[in-house]
């Protein structure tokens, strides 16, 4: 819990500078993409994560295997931003400043994170249907959704914005009913 107090005071000013820079230049959605491919990125390669937080690792090396990795996908200001965050010795908290540049531009385009979680992948019909309900419950412009996997649902979803948590599964309607007749007898 410590470790992510520290992570927290090192990536937030990362963070919101890297918004209000993406503000002046009209690029929210575009760093927005480059933050979310850059995030997939490192969460997936534990190999790279390792390397970018080595002190060990020269500072020029770090630049030059995250130019051979994104080439020109990236914008340059983000590139550079990037850079940044390697000459300053803070490139291992890139997750962090990621998933809170995330939650920035949420927060600036009035939309919410609705975490889903569902037994088996769902069609854009239903993703739909469910953008549609938390707008509805939340009063969100947009509704950017996080879908996870859990057989043990048995069925339905369950649907979770910030701490409200909406239990639409099967499983959680076969507790609530057991919590009722166990509550009569």
């Amino acid at each position: 819990m410590k470790e992510g107090g520290i992570a927290s005071r090192i990536a937030d000013p990362y963070a919101e500078a890297l918004i209000s820079l993406a503000k002046d230049q009209n690029l929210t959605d575009q760093f927005g993409e480059d933050v979310s491919g850059l995030l997939s990125l490192v969460e997936e390669s534990d190999q790279l994560r390792l390397f970018l937080a080595s002190p060990i690792v020269d500072s020029e090396d770090k630049k030059v295997v995250l130019q051979q990795i994104l080439g020109e996908q990236i914008h340059p200001l983000m590139n550079n931003f990037l850079k940044l965050l390697i000459d300053n010795r803070r490139i291992a908290f890139l997750p962090e400043i990621c998933q809170r540049y995330l939650a920035l531009l949420r927060e600036l385009k009035q939309a919410v994170l609705a975490e889903v979680t569902s037994v088996i992948e769902l069609t854009e019909e239903q993703k739909q249907t469910v953008r549609d309900k938390v707008k509805q419950l939340t009063g969100a412009s947009e509704v950017e959704l996080e879908t996870r996997l859990d057989p043990s649902l048995i069925g339905g979803v369950v649907i979770q914005v910030g701490s409200q948590i909406y239990d639409l599964s099967l499983r959680g309607q076969l507790r609530r009913l057991s919590l009722q007749l166990n509550s009569t007898v």
